[in-house]
């Protein structure tokens, strides 16, 4: 039952417009906290009509110059979103697009403000090539975020240690670990071949499948790189989200080109796909790849084992406390210093799991098992329940 306790969750991404992991998590985490409390959301984006939500939308007046001004609107939503915060017991900010309203609605109402890190923005340099200067705007939003938080939840222990690195200054005390969560009843496997055709995929052939933004972070290039040594005859299906950047855009175009120049059976699906079609197209798929080279925590891999689908990702962030190695899946050492052989030994892991479809089976299996066991939103969501109660004092 709900109690006369309100959080005030702050965040860029909620239904319907989520791009990314931290927009999943701030949906499911929402959903699971309004059966222990009382949950208002402040997001960006078109009007909701959801009770307790309010959507802002940044100053028209900040327009130039691109693309600085972008960081510089995306400053104006968080001015916005403080006030409606004034009487929540606590407030909860997601992402640098959040992390300063948090920071002003605790300097203005004096209400403890608890982070979610979904990701760090020291350790995303590429970003410079997409905001320019904006990009030391948004580290700066998020420096003075965690700095002045209450509580910062890290979503994993990779992750915790990366907060500690980067923020030398955050006591570590005031850094807990609450790892992300996913729901086996939205993410359960469901077979539907009629998906696969409609989106280029032969349901009668193996598939390695690839889901996640057109960015450095998430390593589709190296995936790109590994896919001439797969076996003739998988496919390999990339669902891609909007790039980053027009060069980012530029140099996966090109690699996409000369792996169809090389080889047949490469399905490209751009855009961000209906939840369903993902369930489907992760169901039907022989093992999915995540080749990231930065990852604090990879909900997508919990994805891809809530559908009993075999996992292949680098072992870095967060990962490796997903993914059991030669239990749910495998993992491929990822170094900066050796992208070739990173690409080499993840189309080594593809071929074992996509030549050998009972040990697929077996991986996925106790895959989704293990999400059943420990990354249910109940759970996290009373853990994050109780953090609340702490910085309240109540």
């Amino acid at each position: 039952m709900r109690e006369g306790f309100t959080v005030a969750l702050l965040t860029r991404e909620y239904p319907p417009e989520i791009y990314g992991g931290a927009g999943v998590h701030v949906e499911f985490l929402a959903r699971e906290l309004r059966h222990l409390i009382q949950v208002q959301v402040e997001c960006v984006g078109a009007p909701r009509d959801e009770p307790g939500v309010h959507a802002h939308q940044p100053w028209d007046a900040l327009r130039e110059p691109e693309p600085e001004a972008a960081a510089l609107r995306w400053l104006s939503v968080q001015l916005a979103m403080v006030g409606p915060t004034k009487n929540a017991q606590v407030v909860h900010s997601h992402t640098w697009y959040a992390n300063l309203a948090g920071h002003l609605a605790h300097l203005t109402w004096g209400i403890p403000h608890v982070v979610t890190t979904h990701s760090l923005e020291p350790q995303r340099p590429w970003k410079a090539e997409q905001l320019g200067g904006g990009y030391h705007l948004s580290s700066w939003s998020e420096r003075t975020g965690l700095e002045g938080a209450a509580r910062v939840i890290a979503v994993s222990k990779g992750m915790r240690q990366d907060i500690l690195k980067c923020y030398p200054q955050l006591d570590p005390a005031r850094v807990q670990v609450i790892h992300n969560g996913i729901d086996p009843q939205a993410y359960q496997p469901e077979a539907d071949p009629a998906t696969l055709r409609r989106h280029g995929v032969d349901p009668a052939q193996p598939y390695v499948i690839f889901v996640g933004r057109v960015t450095r972070q998430k390593g589709l290039s190296h995936l790109l790189a590994a896919s001439p040594h797969l076996p003739a005859a998988a496919q390999i299906v990339v669902c891609a989200g909007a790039p980053d950047t027009p060069e980012i855009a530029a140099e996966v175009g090109a690699l996409r080109e000369r792996v169809q120049r090389e080889r047949s059976g490469l399905v490209w699906i751009d855009g961000i796909l209906p939840r369903a079609d993902v369930v489907h197209l992760m169901s039907g798929a022989t093992v999915f790849c995540c080749p990231s080279i930065y990852e604090p925590f990879g909900i997508v891999n919990l994805e891809a084992m809530a559908c009993s689908t075999a996992v292949v990702a680098s072992d870095v962030g967060g990962i490796p406390e997903i993914v059991v190695p030669g239990e749910t899946g495998y993992l491929v050492h990822w170094s900066e210093s050796d992208p070739e052989r990173f690409a080499r030994e993840l189309a080594e892991r593809l071929t074992e799991v996509l030549e050998s479809p009972q040990e697929a089976r077996r991986l996925g299996e106790a895959g989704r098992q293990r999400v059943l066991d420990h990354f249910s939103w109940g759970r996290i969501a009373a853990q994050t329940v109780d953090l609340y109660r702490e910085v309240a004092g109540s």
